[in-house]
C-alpha cells in the first residue's frame, strides 16, 4: 500500500510542500505527489488548503522574478477541479498577495487545523514539527520514500 491507498474516503488536507513538490518536480516526491493530482482531477478525491499555502508558494518565486513559476502556482492553487479553499480562508483578493515570509510562526493557524476544521480525513504533509489535532491522520511524505512508512493518528 502507498500514499494514496492511505488517504481514506473523506476529504483530504494539502500542505504547501505538496504543491511544490508537483510544480517544481521535485526528483525524490514528484512520483508520490503526481497521482495524487491526478486522482483530484479525476475526482476520486477533493482536497483543501487555505490562503497561506499560495503565499508560502509564491514567496521564492516572487524574490527570484520568477513570474512564469509564479503564475504555475496561482493557476494550480485557484483553478484546480477537486482543490477548494478552507472555509475559514479564501484566495488573497485577486489572486495574488504580497509572499513576504517563509515560514509559518503561529502553529495553530497552521493549515493542518483548517483541513480538521473542513472535516478532512488526512493531511499530507513533509512538516515534521504539526501541533497535535485530534482525529486528523497526518500522512508524512518522506515515510512513503524507504521500505518503511508510518501514518501518525493525533
Amino acid at each position: 500500500m502507498g500514499l494514496i491507498d492511505d488517504l481514506g474516503a473523506g476529504p483530504i488536507g494539502l500542505d504547501t510542500a505538496v504543491f511544490i513538490y508537483f510544480v517544481e518536480e521535485h526528483a525524490e516526491f514528484l512520483p508520490l505527489v503526481e497521482p495524487l493530482f491526478v486522482s483530484l482531477d479525476g475526482g476520486r478525491w477533493s482536497a483543501v488548503t487555505s490562503s497561506l499555502t499560495l503565499l508560502e508558494t509564491l514567496v521564492v518565486p516572487y524574490r527570484a522574478g520568477d513570474t512564469a513559476l509564479a503564475e504555475r502556482y496561482e493557476a494550480l492553487l485557484s483553478r484546480s477541479r477537486g482543490l477548494r479553499w478552507s472555509s475559514s480562508t479564501g484566495p488573497p483578493a485577486g489572486g495574488r498577495a504580497p509572499a513576504g515570509g517563509r515560514r509559518r510562526k503561529n502553529p495553530r493557524r497552521h493549515p493542518a487545523r483548517r483541513g480538521a476544521r473542513a472535516r478532512c480525513t488526512a493531511f499530507v504533509t513533509n512538516d515534521r514539527d504539526l501541533p497535535p489535532i485530534p482525529g486528523l491522520r497526518i500522512l508524512q511524505l518522506r515515510d512513503y520514500l524507504g521500505p518503511r512508512r508510518r501514518s501518525r493518528q493525533r
